[in-house]
């Protein structure tokens, strides 16, 4: 049954931090909370885990109301994004403590820190201290201290984020895996929309202590209920604009206009917000369902084999990513080729026109 938040709220200082929230995040599923720093990820998993109370509705977990049971009573495992490991515990003392604490034979703790190390390439570590450790290997650590005690909620706050890069795309790889044989609820905090895409599961968008949309993560990607959650869903940003509907087309300008495309056909008249992934906006030959747009570049920069550039478009301030190397000066002027089967639509209340 999961993890379930009924009307919570969260104050403190007379300020809200988490204003009156529904949530119910999957049983056995890899559950991600997608949202800039100060959105309410890091709060919502401590009212998940006991280690703060709401000051107003109720936390239930797996059909019972928790709300006010203590952390240590709570069957839950908790990792940070700093590496939070008693230093003068050896590697294998670190990992049992849980088990040790919760009164666990001794050679049930011997047999399942040693299962748990292997699974994590700890083994050859196991009679080391943490500061013999690499900082990967330190929080690969705390990982699976977490994962030895079956615990049934798994919260995971941005743990991969102190990492070198080729740690963090190992791990990205391994964490659905550790999780998806033990029934575990597992919460995952990230502020990168491309992590919670590679994670796939269900995601919820956060956006200044509000939780704005959950739902499976690639159906959430490719059809956010609200321009809100698209934008959080969006690195680079989204680009948006106020286009206009008249007859079969839409206009971004009188000169620069397209045929709407199939379901927006029969779409009133009138005013709309238009979202474009940078990704949908690309440098290169024209392609088939694409209008051409004049860009002049305020930045310009290469990522390994994407080229991306900030420039005015048509009068708005867009961002386009494409494959390949392009290199521009800044005020150089770019063609720049908008694919319109993949334009999002908002109507004046920022909600998606589904078609």
């Amino acid at each position: 049954m999961g993890i379930e938040l009924r009307r919570v709220t969260k104050q403190l200082g007379g300020e809200t931090h988490i204003y009156e929230t529904d949530l119910a995040l999957q049983s056995g599923e890899f559950n991600v909370l997608l949202g800039t720093t100060l959105s309410g990820k890091t709060t919502l998993m401590r009212l998940m885990a006991g280690l703060e109370k709401p000051t107003s509705g109720e936390v239930w977990h797996n059909g019972d109301n928790v709300t006010g049971l203590a952390v240590q009573k709570r069957n839950v495992a908790m990792v940070y994004q700093a590496f939070v490991n008693y230093p003068n515990f050896t590697v294998f003392d670190n990992i049992a403590s849980p088990l040790r604490v919760a009164g666990v034979a001794a050679d049930e703790v011997r047999r399942r820190v040693e299962n748990i190390a292997e699974l994590l390439n700890l083994t050859t570590l196991l009679p080391r201290l943490p500061n013999e450790l690499s900082g990967g290997q330190q929080q690969r650590t705390a990982l699976a201290r977490a994962l030895v005690k079956d615990a049934a909620l798994v919260l995971l706050d941005e743990p991969l984020a102190n990492l070198d890069y080729k740690l963090r795309e190992e791990l990205r790889d391994e964490l659905p895996k550790l999780f998806q044989d033990t029934g575990a609820t597992v919460v995952y905090a990230t502020s990168e929309p491309l992590e919670a895409l590679m994670f796939g599961g269900y995601t919820a968008t956060l956006k200044e202590g509000r939780v704005v949309e959950y739902g499976p993560t690639v159906e959430l990607y490719r059809a956010p209920g609200s321009l809100v959650s698209a934008k959080v869903f969006s690195d680079p940003p989204i680009n948006t604009a106020q286009v206009q509907k008249r007859g079969a087309n839409f206009f971004l300008t009188e000169s620069v206009y397209w045929t709407a495309p199939a379901g927006y056909r029969d779409l009133a008249n009138g005013n709309y917000t238009v979202g474009v992934r940078p990704h949908h906006l690309t440098i290169g030959t024209r392609v088939e369902d694409s209008v051409k747009l004049r860009a002049q570049v305020l930045v310009a920069e290469i990522s390994g084999s994407e080229s991306i550039i900030h420039a005015d478009v048509e009068g708005n301030l867009w961002v386009s990513e494409s494959h390949g190397i392009h290199p521009f000066e800044v005020g150089e002027v770019a063609e720049l080729f908008l694919n319109v089967t993949r334009c999002l639509y908002f109507d004046q209340a920022g909600s998606l026109i589904k078609h």
